[in-house]
Order: C-alpha cells, then sequence, then structure tokens
C-alpha cells in the first residue's frame, strides 16, 4: 500500500457521529464530528432520528476528510462501528424509516420482558444467545415498532399495516451498522458482533434463531445478511457517483465494544478492557468457547475474521457512566465534564453520599430495568461537590461490581486493564478506578480505539494491514495508574455500595 493511502472509520454512537482517518501506524490524520438529538417521547424512552444519523455521517466524512487534507481516493477502505442493539425499521424501497430509531437506553418493553419471565423462558433465551432477557436488546423493540408504528400510506392503495409489510419482505431492520452501510452501499449487512447483540441470533449456530423470530414474530425475510467482521469479500463499495465521489470498500464492522477491544489489540483469551463512555463496557476475550456466565455478565460474540473461526467474549455492561456525568451537567451541578477532578479533589470525600446513576435501569450484574437513579447518605452539610465526587465513584463502583464477576466467571485474575473512551482523559477518574478496583490501569495514546478498531477490521480486510501482529506493534501506552489506595480502604468504600444499590432496585413500579 501507498504511504499516502489511509483507512477510514465511521463511529456511529450514541450520543453522536465521529469520522476518523487512520495512517499506518494507527495514528488519527483527521476528524470530524457532529451530535444528533436525543429524543424522548415519554419517561424512559429514548429515541434517535434515523434521517439525521445519515445526513451527519456524510457531513462528518466530508469534514473529516477535509480536516486530514485527504481526498476519498486515498481511502482503501472503510470501517463501522456503533451504537449496538439500537434498532431501526425502514422502508426496503425508499429507505424512510417506518419509526425513529429506538436505542439501547430505552425501557419501553420492560413489561414484555416481564412477561417472558414469568413464562420462564428467561435461561432458554439465555442458552441461545448469551444475553440476559432485557428490554436493552434488540428484539423487543423490532417487535415493538412492528406491534406500534403507524401503518405506512401509500399511493393507489389503502394503507397497510407495518408487520404485514415486513412479512412480505417490504421492510428492512438493522442495528446503527446496517443502517450506515446500506446507505454507503445499497446493502442490507451486519456483522457477527452486532447480530450477537439482537436477542436473535444464536450465537452457538451462527444464525438468526427460528425460535427466537417465532418468540418475538420479528420476520426473517426484514433481517439483515451476517458476516465476518473483517470481510475480505467486502460489504460493498460507497457509489462514484454518491456523496464522497468515489469508490471505497466497506470491508469491517464491529459493535462499539467489540471494536474497542479489537482497537486495544484484545485478539488473545484473557486479554481485557474497560471503555468508559456514555456507558461502560468490560470485555474480556474468551478466544473459541462462548463462557456462561454465572455472576449476571453476558457471553457474547467478539469478533470474526474471513476464514476464521469467531471469537467470544463476557462482557459487563453499565448502561451510565459518562451519561451520568452528563447528567450533573443537565442538573447544572457543573458547566463542564472536565471541571469533576478539580471539584472532587476540592472535598476529603463524599460525606457518606453514594450516588447509583440508574437512569434507564441497572445492567451488569444486577439486570433490573425497573431501577432507577438515587441519591443516598445526604445531610444538610452536602454540597454540590460532594455529589460531583460520589457520580466518579459510582462509575468505578459499578466497574469493580463487573471486575469481580469477571474473574468469577473466567477464572483470570485481572492484573491490569486497558481502558479508552472520553471519560478516561480524566486522569482523577483513572486513579480512582485503580484503586478501587486494585487493579492497574493502562490507558493507550490513541484513546478512540472503538474507531481505530473498526478501521483495523476493515484495513486487514483489503490488505492495507498484513496482520495481527502488525496492529500489536502499533499499540502503545499513554500511562499507566498504578494502586495507590490500601486494599482495605477500598474495600470499605466498596462495602456501602450494594445497600446504595438496593435502594434503587424495582423502584419503577408504574412503568
Amino acid at each position: 500500500m501507498a504511504d499516502n493511502t489511509y483507512v477510514g472509520a465511521i463511529d456511529q454512537g450514541t450520543t453522536g457521529t465521529r469520522f476518523i482517518a487512520f495512517d499506518h501506524g494507527g495514528k488519527v490524520v483527521g476528524s470530524a464530528y457532529k451530535k444528533h438529538e436525543q429524543i424522548y417521547p415519554e419517561p424512559g424512552w429514548v429515541e434517535h432520528d434515523p434521517i439525521e444519523i445519515w445526513e451527519n455521517t456524510k457531513d462528518v466524512v466530508k469534514d473529516g476528510l477535509v480536516d486530514a487534507g485527504i481526498s476519498a481516493e486515498q481511502l482503501e477502505a472503510i470501517g463501522i462501528t456503533n451504537q449496538r442493539e439500537t434498532t431501526i425499521v425502514w422502508d426496503a424501497e425508499t429507505g424512510q424509516p417506518v419509526y425513529n430509531a429506538i436505542v439501547w437506553q430505552d425501557r419501553r418493553t420492560t413489561d414484555r420482558v416481564e412477561e417472558i419471565q414469568e413464562e420462564d423462558k428467561v435461561e432458554w433465551i439465555r442458552d441461545k444467545t448469551g444475553l440476559e432477557c432485557d428490554a436493552y436488546f434488540s428484539a423487543t423493540k423490532a417487535e415493538w415498532i412492528l406491534d406500534n408504528a403507524d401503518p405506512i400510506k401509500q399511493q393507489r392503495a389503502r394503507p397497510k399495516d407495518v408487520r404485514e409489510r415486513a412479512e412480505a419482505g417490504e421492510l428492512m431492520m438493522g442495528t446503527p451498522d446496517t443502517w450506515v452501510i446500506y446507505n454507503l452501499t445499497g446493502n442490507q449487512i451486519t456483522d457477527v458482533s452486532n447480530a450477537s447483540r439482537t436477542m436473535l441470533y444464536n450465537i452457538e449456530d451462527l444464525d438468526w434463531d427460528d425460535e427466537l423470530l417465532e418468540e418475538f414474530d420479528v420476520p426473517r425475510e426484514m433481517l439483515p445478511e451476517v458476516r465476518p467482521s473483517s470481510d475480505e469479500e467486502t460489504y460493498g463499495s460507497t457509489d462514484a457517483d454518491g456523496f464522497l465521489g468515489a469508490e471505497v470498500p466497506v470491508a469491517g464492522a464491529l459493535g462499539d465494544q467489540q471494536a474497542a477491544l479489537f482497537g486495544q489489540t484484545g485478539f488473545d483469551v484473557g486479554d481485557a478492557k474497560n471503555t468508559y463512555g456514555t456507558g461502560s463496557f468490560y470485555l474480556m476475550n474468551t478466544g473459541n468457547e462462548a463462557v456462561a456466565s454465572d455472576h449476571g455478565l453476558l457471553t457474547t460474540i467478539g469478533f470474526q475474521r474471513s476464514g476464521d473461526e469467531v471469537k467470544y467474549c463476557l462482557e459487563g455492561s453499565i448502561f451510565m457512566t459518562g451519561a451520568a456525568i452528563e447528567w450533573l451537567e443537565d442538573m447544572e451541578l457543573i458547566d463542564d465534564a472536565a471541571e469533576t477532578a478539580d471539584m472532587a479533589r476540592s472535598v476529603e470525600g463524599t460525606d457518606g453520599v453514594y450516588l447509583v446513576p440508574a437512569f434507564t435501569g441497572l445492567g451488569a450484574p444486577h439486570w433490573d430495568g425497573r431501577a432507577r437513579g438515587t441519591i443516598v447518605g445526604m445531610t444538610r452539610g452536602t454540597r454540590k461537590e460532594h455529589i460531583v465526587r460520589a457520580t466518579l465513584e459510582s462509575i468505578a463502583y459499578q466497574t469493580r461490581d463487573v471486575a469481580e464477576a469477571m474473574e468469577a466467571d473466567s477464572g483470570v485474575d485481572t492484573t491490569s486493564l486497558r481502558v479508552d473512551g472520553g471519560a478516561v482523559k480524566n486522569n482523577y477518574l483513572c486513579q480512582l478506578q485503580a484503586d478501587i478496583i486494585q487493579t492497574e490501569i493502562v490507558r493507550p495514546v490513541v484513546d478512540e480505539t472503538t474507531a481505530l478498531g473498526s478501521a483495523y477490521a476493515a484495513g486487514l480486510a483489503v490488505g492495507y494491514w498484513s496482520d495481527l501482529d502488525s496492529l500489536r506493534e502499533n499499540w502503545q501506552v499513554d500511562r499507566e495508574f498504578d494502586v495507590q489506595m490500601d486494599q482495605s480502604e477500598a474495600d470499605q468504600l466498596y462495602s456501602r455500595w450494594d445497600d446504595a444499590v438496593e435502594r434503587s432496585l424495582d423502584w419503577a413500579t408504574e412503568e
């Protein structure tokens, strides 16, 4: 490959969309980012406008190329990474969504999940998918759209029921990777990592599961083709007459958390990382074995390269970490996330305050869709600095919950944890995390590992990078955070976290 060629990554996230161009060394040469609207029609509901997401995607790709000072012709390939579980249904002929995207955080299908739990089908679903039965995943979201979206009006014909159109093969469904790939190439494709997050995909058979499709009444006809995460056949190419003005292969896709593991070069059994974004997601590579969890973790597909077996992971999904910091801004307790470190340092502790950021329920290891945000331990002496510090501590405590479950399930003692995501720029949080889980925290030079992972997947597929060893050579440490707190002090702080969590559980009984 020529020195003046690059690989692009589209990172379609929960709060916005980013494009980054990477060179052979895995270094960022240019980027652009654009937020999209968060839509909250009712309490516990979260939606995005798929059209806005696609328009923003086009904008950031063009702006990112300008920032890099390169042309689309210099891109050897494009990789896609995305917010997972978020569900979009659209018209196969017009490409128009039939409803807004229902976001992974959305809790509107909690009643449906509880019906499944009462029917004693939780283990049945877990055995097939590796997932907890939860409103987090795509299956109940797709079912809800098919049952509740307005009928589609057609010229010279009666309005057609959405489900009727889906059964006729006139509608498409996918997570945001599929939506972006479809708009880039015209092909309805997803990869194994994203398929494994739908609660419709059998992770052992590596196919859509007919029994699950029947349970959730989702027609197979509307589902995307499932392909490897790094695909030498590619998913298609951009249109030379389209917005890029060039034919660029789209050759890789990974759900955002699997992409971060790939970007952190977590290719081997036992490799682990934690990404601090809107939520936090702790993944450990378990190799060719799908390890079942006894401690509230998920078993999921990590990645697959063309011609290779799939690699599985254990995952701890934490719904609210970076979003808890955003909540502090929304409540005007801070003006900017960068303030949190100094505010937390300005007090000796939280003065007994614990904050449980269960704003959309609790994920691993608790899995309570009706849990809600809780602050306990306040007195008249409580100041906003205490609440800010308690919010940062809640991120560390939730990660320790998952870390302990991960060690119990895997039998692997974690001595070093690679971290990435926007929140790890906060040195205070990184040190706090090391202290609370009593494990070295390692932050890489390139912290946009989600985008980097999808670029690696696409670049490997087209030969831009030759093998995994060449990617390992790219990985560089920015800073290591060693444990500074005594185990006894960390344990004491953590000891009342479970008490605080207990008070948040099963709160939203009227939803």
